[in-house]
């Protein structure tokens, strides 16, 4: 059996390292010769708009799906439905914030408010209902809080449409919230679904920087919900493969923000810290296996190493913590790395976060 993997970063890498073990080679396609996944996988060199090159992927491989959402959807189009995994539908609804919007109400789950944008009058007309704060963002190719600009007062508005205008646009309502939240969930070719445990998610300037697994003071209501939502966000898109769902916990409700269609960050503590991981559940589902347990076996917590990663030896004395980097040049902003630790309840785990927090902070200021 072989993976074809569109894009070769640190996703792309940690599904190769998750097919491994099941007997699985993957190749990945990517236009960096020496990209994350490179060493762990074999490497079709090229653009990912090259329709041949996703061709001659397809050609050598058993079923074909990829590590980011930005990819060029007419490149894709010369795939068969059984030959790419997750579907195109999948991909195209997630790439678009304001298809993925609708698509969530449509399914009765809760989002903030939101509108189109396409002029500044209708940026104007849409600051009424939906209020200040607002946050204005680019519909396609927004991550790790690119793409975005908060709105706070009405002398922002120019501002605003200066700085993103000319793409199209959506306008969301500021949410209050609580705490971040993530659920991830795989669902196989036959329409199984199995579910993570909610994840508590911690962003510094957009980007993730820590996650804790399991959430601590969850109700079971909210984990019902959240269930929901994912399971049917799988359901209608015929989705297959891992998919995570990020929410917004604003006290007696859960709101969608956005979900993504592949491996997620918020879920690289599953590698260390569950029964079955995020990547092996990938590969299981888009081949066919059955899929995995995802229990948590202990509470987990993950850490990114945003921008550059303490020395080795330092990571390596701290106990029960497992380290992996991603082979990639330290650069400001860019995600390196990530470490797990796990611990017998929240409060031993908050304990043992601490001198990893300071340490990786250290690394990331010099």
């Amino acid at each position: 059996m072989r993976i074809g993997i569109v894009g070769g970063g640190q996703l792309g890498r940690m599904l190769a390292l998750a097919a491994h073990p099941l007997g699985i080679r993957c190749t990945v396609l990517d236009p960096r010769a020496n990209c994350c996944a490179s060493d762990v996988a074999g490497l079709v060199q090229s653009e990912f708009d090259d329709v041949a090159a996703i061709e001659r992927l397809a050609s050598e491989s058993d079923v074909v799906t990829f590590e980011f959402e930005n990819v060029h959807l007419d490149a894709l189009h010369t795939l068969k439905d059984s030959t790419l995994l997750p579907p195109l539908d999948a991909l195209a609804a997630a790439q678009d914030r304001l298809t993925e919007k609708r698509l969530f109400r449509s399914l009765g789950i809760a989002t903030p408010e939101f509108a189109a944008i396409d002029s500044i009058d209708a940026l104007k007309d849409a600051i009424e209902p939906i209020g200040i704060p607002a946050v204005l963002k680019t519909r396609r190719m927004g991550y790790d809080g690119k793409g975005q600009f908060v709105i706070r007062d009405h002398a922002q508005i120019a501002d605003a449409w200066s700085s993103l205008g000319g793409v199209p646009l959506i306008l969301e309502g500021f949410v209050p919230f609580q705490r971040e939240l993530s659920i991830i969930a795989a669902r196989s070719r036959d329409g199984r679904i199995v579910v993570y445990p909610l994840t508590q998610t911690t962003h510094i300037d957009g980007i993730l920087a820590e996650s804790i697994t399991p959430a601590a003071g969850v109700s079971d209501a909210m984990i019902s919900e959240a269930h929901r939502a994912v399971s049917a966000v799988a359901d209608t898109l015929n989705y297959v493969g891992v998919l995570a769902l990020e929410l917004f916990d604003c006290g007696d409700r859960l709101l969608a923000n956005e979900f993504a269609p592949r491996v997620h960050n918020s879920g690289h503590w599953s590698i260390d810290g569950a029964a079955c991981s995020q990547f092996e559940n990938h590969i299981r589902a888009i081949t066919g296996l059955p899929l995995g347990n995802t229990a948590c076996l202990r509470p987990t917590a993950m850490l990114n190493c945003i921008g550059g990663v303490p020395p080795l030896e330092e990571l390596a004395a701290i106990p029960n913590l497992r380290v992996h980097l991603y082979r990639k040049n330290p650069r400001p902003g860019r995600k390196v790395g990530h470490v797990t630790l796990s611990a017998d309840s929240h409060e031993a785990l908050e304990r043992a976060i601490h001198p990893v927090r300071e340490c990786i902070k250290q690394s990331a200021q010099h």
